[in-house]
């Protein structure tokens, strides 16, 4: 069986597992969390990085760090896990989905423009399979509106945008280190905040609304609740899990990388000859090889090809479904515009195997039955 996933562990994790346990700092911003923190800071340049418990708890966290309140609209693409829009929804907020670009499955930022209304308080861009949305554009239409950018960077640490990290582009940045991401720590999370204004009250929203840092830094003399927030700090179990990931990030991202380019290489004849689409990477966005995906003709075609990997031993997935037309989108938010790639190309996306340490020959069998589905067919 070649597994669709293999979640990372590395070298040393019990090590600075069991320095956790025997520190008895194990619960949110202990040493850990502190370490793993800083070594993100450092690498992807973020003026304040936090550890959250999820990559949903970021995003919620970006959402009240934005103000997303009753009523207010937020512009984020239809293709997406559902909290990226069910995090402003939290807060009384209006999602509005627009169209994706088919060449990357990324929100179409052409698209933006027309869905802002009197409403709108922010613009969130899904990084998908780590390859940068048009920040330039995003980012120009949101200053010229005075609206916030947010990052759904879930897919995306160690990826970048004409030289620029993703995630510390918009105003804040969002992460997932859950067990299907390229760095994780089972459930988790993270938040680059980009802007300035908003760090203080990052630290106080993360931490139940308090202000318990200000009271360790003898800023206060006492801590009490001063600002709305939630317990968004993991358990530093899990960071010790994360930590030894953080210190071969580069590795890690060249073996996927390696595997990425093998599946290209092997699959591009079939794109070639019109059987498939692949993912296009624009030359200015360095990705990380989170995800690799085929398109087929339609959504009966990848299910057969689905079926035919099936039988033959290698687990595939499709991805998200519409946002827009599921039973929550439909009562929360709104489409703006025309639906002309969301829906069509979802359907007929496949993902194929891809974790750290996926051997040369396992990657070749997905190639060969991949390719044997299209002699075949």
């Amino acid at each position: 069986m070649i597994r669709f996933n293999i979640p990372m562990k590395a070298p040393d994790t019990e090590r600075y597992i069991q320095e956790a346990i025997e520190s008895r700092a194990l619960a949110g911003d202990g040493p850990f969390a502190k370490k793993c923190e800083e070594l993100i800071e450092k690498k992807i340049g973020s003026k304040k990085f936090f550890l959250a418990p999820s990559g949903t708890a970021a995003l919620e966290l970006a959402c009240m760090l934005c103000g997303i309140g009753p009523d207010d609209e937020m512009i984020v693409p239809s293709y997406t896990f559902s909290t990226s829009a069910a995090s402003s929804v939290q807060f009384g907020g209006r999602p509005v989905f627009v169209d994706i670009r088919p060449d990357t499955m990324n929100i179409d930022e052409t698209k933006i423009e027309a869905a802002i209304t009197e409403k709108t308080k922010a613009i969130m861009v899904v990084h998908y399979a780590a390859v940068g949305c048009e920040m330039d554009t995003t980012c120009a239409i949101a200053k010229k509106h005075g609206l916030y950018v947010i990052e759904d960077a879930a897919q995306a640490l160690n990826a970048t945008y004409k030289g620029r990290y993703l995630g510390t582009i918009g105003d804040v940045g969002c992460f997932s280190f859950h067990a299907t991401k390229n760095y994780n720590m089972g459930e988790g999370g993270g938040i680059s905040v980009n802007n300035p204004e908003m760090i203080e009250r990052a630290y106080h929203m993360r931490d139940s609304g308090t202000d318990s840092y200000d009271f360790e830094r003898g800023m206060v003399s006492a801590y009490t609740w001063v600002e709305k927030g939630s317990s968004y700090l993991p358990s530093d179990l899990q960071c010790a899990y994360l930590y030894p990931q953080l210190l071969m990030m580069d590795e890690i991202k060249a073996d996927r990388l390696k595997s990425w380019q093998r599946y290209y290489e092997g699959l591009r004849p079939l794109e070639e000859e019109g059987r498939i689409d692949l993912l296009e990477v624009p030359e200015y966005c360095d990705h990380n090889g989170h995800i690799f995906y085929v398109k087929c003709k339609d959504n009966e075609e990848r299910e057969a090809l689905r079926l035919f990997l099936k039988e033959r031993g290698i687990q595939a997935v499709f991805h998200y479904q519409p946002l827009h037309a599921s039973k929550a989108g439909k009562r929360y938010g709104r489409f703006c515009g025309e639906d002309v790639y969301t829906t069509k190309d979802s359907s007929r996306l496949l993902r194929l195997p891809l974790y750290y340490g996926l051997t040369t020959e396992d990657l070749d069998t997905v190639v060969k039955t991949v390719k044997e589905f299209y002699g075949r067919a």
